[in-house]
């Protein structure tokens, strides 16, 4: 079995460096917080006169290398190596591509070591990559063709009106994954 997993907000916390790094950098605007969120573009969560400031943060030469994981998230990856699955990490650069490339191989590196980086696809379409199983916290994923992965949801503020799919965290994925691992044998 392939199981693809997204980088951003899935395994590293995209989402709390943003607004920590905000708060560093514009201490007298309140960013918005993560449980408030709409959208999963955050730019689009802010007025247009911040979202300038918000794409400043996000792009800005080594956040992305920086990002702490999501807790819980390296300890399932090395669990779900261990059991012999395929995991592989399926991941899409920002449009603003300069620093996001590189710098997402060396956040793999440093959290999963250098041979994980072997097991990285960076691509704009998700739908063009093999796998059984694909946890990425983007609630539509649309492209070129119909996938053939299961979409498995991982659970954000901004995706919660999603009710068509499995839903995950690292704290209930044992269970979520278990289920879905008994019916693709069938």
């Amino acid at each position: 079995m392939i199981i693809l997993l997204d980088q951003d907000g899935v395994l590293a916390d995209f989402e709390h460096a943003f607004i920590d790094a905000w708060r560093a950098r514009h201490p007298g605007i309140p960013p918005v917080e993560f449980e408030d969120r709409k959208s999963f573009y955050i730019r689009q969560d802010y007025a247009p006169e911040l979202r300038g400031m918000a794409e400043a943060i996000y792009t800005a030469p080594g956040f992305i290398r920086d990002l702490p994981p999501v807790p819980g998230s390296l300890d399932a990856v090395k669990e779900l190596l261990a059991l012999g699955m395929d995991v592989r990490i399926c991941s899409s650069p920002l449009t603003q591509f300069e620093n996001c490339v590189a710098e997402k191989y060396l956040w793999v590196e440093r959290h999963l070591g250098r041979e994980a980086t072997n097991r990285l696809i960076l691509t704009k379409d998700k739908t063009l990559v093999h796998g059984d199983l694909l946890i990425d916290d983007k609630p539509a994923i649309d492209g070129a063709m119909k996938p053939r992965w299961k979409h498995i949801l991982f659970d954000a503020p901004y995706n919660r009106e999603v009710a068509d799919r499995p839903r995950i965290t690292w704290q209930n994925w044992r269970s979520v994954l278990a289920g879905e691992l008994y019916t693709a044998d069938e």
